[in-house]
């Protein structure tokens, strides 16, 4: 007898995400005055956080997960938790950054500095990573386990050595 994996339900909190971004994108875009700029910035801020937050731990429930084994008890608990903290937390926070970000790109630096260009140079890096993972994830909802525990203990690594590079070009402004 052979047992048929369980179907995989649509995933469209990315497609929400993106149309509450493009709402904040009016908002912001079509009534923040530039005199409003702490606020975008600390609104951005507070996305960037909870966007590296969940970058840098779910790869760590990829280790886990893997190690685990498809199918096990405990990898049925990590496949919750990835979704729940993909869906709930890490789309929304990196819409919100992009938004927020692209205001004070646009309103503030006008695009202008050499840091500006590097640092979305990176975050466009950072949005890869993204989708890498967010492929990965529905990858091992699926049981697909195709990447080693050691492949998700170095990726657990990229978002934070890109998170690096990004606050030294917006904090130091090399160039």
């Amino acid at each position: 007898m052979t047992v048929l994996p369980k179907p995989v339900a649509k995933d469209r909190s990315l497609l929400y995400a993106l149309a509450g971004g493009v709402v904040l994108a009016i908002v912001l875009f079509g009534l923040v005055p530039l005199e409003a700029q702490a606020w975008v910035k600390s609104l951005h801020i507070l996305a960037v956080i909870s966007w590296m937050a969940g970058m840098l731990y779910l790869p760590r429930l990829f280790v886990y997960h893997t190690e685990a084994g498809a199918g096990s008890r405990e990898a049925e608990t990590f496949k919750v938790m990835e979704r729940r903290l993909m869906r709930g937390i890490i789309n929304p926070a990196m819409v919100v950054t992009w938004v927020a970000g692209l205001w004070l790109a646009i309103e503030v630096f006008q695009f202008r500095g050499g840091w500006l260009h590097a640092k979305l140079l990176f975050v466009v890096l950072l949005s890869g990573v993204h989708g890498y993972l967010s492929a990965s994830r529905k990858r091992l909802e699926r049981d697909e386990i195709t990447k080693s525990s050691r492949h998700w203990r170095i990726m657990n690594e990229v978002p934070a050595l890109l998170m690096v590079v990004i606050v030294i070009l917006v904090v130091v402004k090399p160039f």
